[in-house]
């Protein structure tokens, strides 16, 4: 055997019984991070980090981080922002580690255990400390991004090319089942933290604690349970190359241009998504004038929702493919935030169709996405190129946060703010339309599935 034959099958999906067990440890890192996501970003964080932004606040309604006039309602949304930037400085050192060592797991362990740290820290963000908040925000998000990136560049070496949409599915699956389970013990302790003698300040606390324990906990399966292969030659410090291997990345990308034209599709696309996701509880809380029990339920009627949706979305994806179905949830984003734009405040239940709405479209979106972008992969690039992948999906998912705050931070209205992102998902949906996906896969040197 070639050391060239041995590169490529070190690549290569894991062939059974070891891909079904790596396959169910991998759904565990899902399982394990989506709490972070949905507890700490999507329900908690944001209005209480505001909370606290504003008992900071002058008599104009501004902090001054830095010595930078930020009024306390664009605190969180800027620094969902910034987390991302530091992700995108990080994210090709690890990319480029894992690619020329092979030991993508050693760096999945330090990615999520940095992020779930400093999501237990949160327990200490009490009284005006906005500013610990933010760093921790920071740097748990961009841990996250960084975790992501490692964890999707197994699923290339795990599932073979057919299997590939229902394993993103499932794992999407396990996410937001984790999400709701926790969202539920969440929302036991919330509507019941005087029977338990705690303030309502050291429940929400407790909330936030609890997912970064989560997270640490069940990252233990993935960790026990996937192997890392050698996927790349021996070369030099990837701290010393990684960014020079991020350059050398790009211009790989060149020579399979259709990959790159998906992935600045999905760049767009995704950042709406991701916005939505940080921004809801927000948006609800501030703008529509809901509490804390309502934000709670809907977005466990999310979770809900987005299992089903995912499994759903993934079975329509082998009938009609996976870049039909991700355009038809494009189409269904688009008229969702037309209508979020017109909700009325103070009305539960529009709020409740409209997350059940979001539900039905948020987890097959991205698992098909995951899934697609995992056939255009060159073998032996694949952290390399999920790298730049996660770049899109939280890396460079910046300026859509950035976007929200600034324009809550000039007209102070939310309803501007959520209105905006539409464009993100039209211009998503155009430049996706125009990828052909089969030539795409076949360009980049793999078998091409039948559905696609």
């Amino acid at each position: 055997m070639t050391a060239e034959t041995a590169d490529r099958d070190a690549g290569a999906a894991a062939p059974p019984p070891d891909r079904g067990r790596e396959q169910r440890g991998w759904y565990f890192y899902d399982f394990a991070c989506s709490v972070y996501s949905t507890s700490v970003l999507t329900v908690f964080l944001g209005p209480y980090l505001t909370s606290v932004a504003k008992a900071a606040a002058d008599a104009d309604g501004f902090v001054h981080p830095l010595g930078i006039p930020v009024r306390a309602g664009s605190l969180f949304a800027y620094s969902v922002s910034l987390s991302i930037v530091v992700a995108v400085l990080v994210m090709p050192l690890a990319g480029a580690a894992a690619d020329r060592t092979g030991r993508k797991k050693p760096l999945l362990a330090a990615a999520a255990y940095t992020g779930a740290g400093a999501t237990a820290g949160m327990f200490f963000l009490d009284g005006d400390r906005y500013l610990l908040g933010a760093l921790l925000l920071i740097v748990a998000n961009a841990s996250l991004a960084v975790s992501m990136a490692l964890y999707n560049a197994y699923l290339p070496q795990i599932a073979t090319p057919e299997e590939r949409d229902a394993v993103s599915s499932r794992g999407w699956a396990f996410g937001y089942t984790s999400g709701a389970l926790v969202l539920l013990l969440n929302l036991a302790l919330y509507t019941g933290h005087e029977s338990f003698g705690l303030s309502e300040s050291a429940a929400v606390r407790i909330c936030l604690a609890s997912a970064g324990l989560w997270w640490g906990a069940f990252t233990l399966v993935p960790l026990r349970r996937l192997r890392d292969r050698r996927v790349a030659p021996d070369g030099e410090g990837a701290v010393g190359s990684g960014w020079r291997q991020l350059v050398a990345t790009l211009r790989d990308m060149r020579r399979h241009p259709l990959t790159l034209s998906f992935l600045l599709a999905y760049l767009v696309y995704n950042d709406g998504v991701q916005t939505v996701i940080s921004q809801a509880s927000i948006y609800g809380s501030e703008e529509l004038g809901l509490d804390q029990t309502t934000l709670i339920t809907a977005v466990l009627l999310v979770q809900v929702l987005a299992v089903a949706g995912a499994l759903g979305m993934g079975r329509l994806a082998r009938s009609y493919g996976a870049k039909r179905t991700i355009l038809g949830s494009l189409a269904a984003w688009t008229l969702i935030l037309a209508a979020g734009y017109f909700l009325p405040a103070g009305a539960p239940v529009w709020f409740y169709a409209l997350a059940a709405a979001i539900g039905l479209v948020l987890g097959g979106s991205q698992a098909l996405s995951r899934s697609l972008f995992s056939h255009l992969v060159p073998r032996g690039k694949e952290a390399e190129y999920f790298s730049a992948y996660e770049m899109s999906d939280r890396g460079l998912a910046w300026l859509g946060p950035l976007v929200f705050g600034l324009a809550y931070q000039l007209t102070g209205s939310y309803r501007d703010a959520i209105v905006s992102l539409v464009l993100f998902f039209a211009v998503g949906f155009v430049l996706l339309a125009r990828v052909p996906v089969r030539r795409a896969v076949a360009a980049a040197g793999n078998p091409v599935p039948e559905r696609i």
